[in-house]
């Protein structure tokens, strides 16, 4: 239910951007502190466009209580323009299980929008529960081929612009592809990006970067400039987050199969892969996975096990997570003049342009 006031959800995943890749590939380490800025930043832009209240995941890795504590005395941004900030009563457990909690109870308050801090993991989760509510993403893990890496005020704005709705969700939104991973007709999950085979017989640290063990690839949408598995397709075939579809591919050691690619599967982690086959794959049309055992890694992470007497089948819907378009919200807020208040005395002005006038007759003919 829609609170009275206008609000806005943020989450923050506490263990994005801190898994093994920072051992096997020397990916960066996103510090809570940093996270912790993003959040105040966000704060201060959801105030300035009325943003009435904030909801926020708690945690036990120290990022609820540093923003609770900073917030309480005043450090950060003037408290009257500030929303109030709420941390939802919910169990912590320190596992998954908090975000898909916690972006239940967000969806249940009634936020006009909800902005994620993490990685593709971290999205993948809180896909499972937003609903139609807008997400806006930003991305603080390892791979981060679907959230976006955006300075944190401008995030805030889209979302304020959305949840106190100054700009229309149809004008700046749209559904992501999803995809679906069914076991013996029961077990299902979804990734946002690509689910992988591997022939690891175990989900052990979930990341993967170990390229000899990749058997095959789906990928949602496959971007020339990722990092993660799905640059092994967005390095042969790319594919845009709008296409109808995606694509399936066979993938066998280096030097075999029709063609090689060295891509970078994961940030500083360049290696050869080898593609037996490439297709693509339309909504709703099944996939069967033929292999005999491994894993299947969810948006770059192992999820689920399977033996010989399993079967798995995959495929694409065009009905996953609404998200926002940071840059169509911001230049929609510009034709709706959200920021602009000009009062220049003895004219006839609609939110500072003077009626009839281009904006250069305002500033270079009626100010001199």
């Amino acid at each position: 239910m829609r609170q009275t006031k206008p609000s806005v959800g943020v989450l923050v995943n506490p263990a994005s951007g801190r898994d093994v890749r920072r051992l096997v590939a020397k990916a960066s380490v996103f510090q809570n502190t940093e996270k912790c800025n993003m959040v105040y930043r966000l704060l201060g832009a959801l105030g300035v466009l009325g943003v009435g209240e904030v909801f926020m995941m708690p945690d036990v890795a120290g990022v609820a209580c540093h923003i609770m504590h900073s917030l309480n005395h005043g450090r950060h941004g003037n408290p009257a323009t500030m929303p109030e900030v709420h941390f939802l009563e919910m169990p912590i457990e320190d596992s998954p299980v908090d975000t898909l909690r916690a972006v239940e109870l967000m969806v249940n308050k009634g936020v006009g929008a909800i902005i994620v801090m993490g990685g593709d993991g971290t999205h993948r989760l809180v896909a499972k529960k937003s609903g139609t509510v807008p997400l806006v993403t930003l991305s603080t893990g390892t791979n981060n081929a679907f959230p976006e890496i955006r300075e944190a005020t401008i995030a805030g704005l889209a979302a304020g612009l959305v949840a106190m709705e100054r700009v229309a969700v149809s004008d700046v939104c749209s559904r992501s592809k999803i995809l679906h991973v069914n076991k013996n007709g029961l077990s299902e999950d979804v990734a946002l990006v690509d689910i992988c085979h591997s022939a690891a017989n175990w989900i052990g640290t979930k990341a993967l970067w170990q390229a000899e063990s990749l058997r095959e690839l789906f990928v949602a949408f496959a971007e020339s400039d990722a990092v993660g598995l799905s640059s092994i397709a967005g390095l042969v075939r790319p594919v845009s987050r709008c296409c109808p579809y995606g694509l399936r591919l066979s993938l066998v050691p280096p030097g075999e199969g029709i063609m090689t690619v060295t891509a970078p599967i994961a940030p500083g982690l360049m290696v050869p892969v080898g593609i037996a086959s490439l297709k693509e794959i339309r909504r709703g049309e099944v996939q069967t996975i033929e292999l005999s055992s491994g894993t299947m890694a969810l948006d770059g992470e192992r999820e689920l096990e399977f033996g010989e007497n399993d079967t798995l089948k995959v495929w694409l819907e065009t009905t996953g997570p609404v998200i926002v378009n940071i840059s169509k919200a911001l230049d929609q807020a510009v034709k709706n003049r959200v920021f602009v208040d000009f009062q220049i005395q003895g004219h006839c002005y609609e939110n500072g342009i003077k009626l009839g006038l281009s904006h250069g007759e305002v500033f270079e003919g009626e100010r001199k």
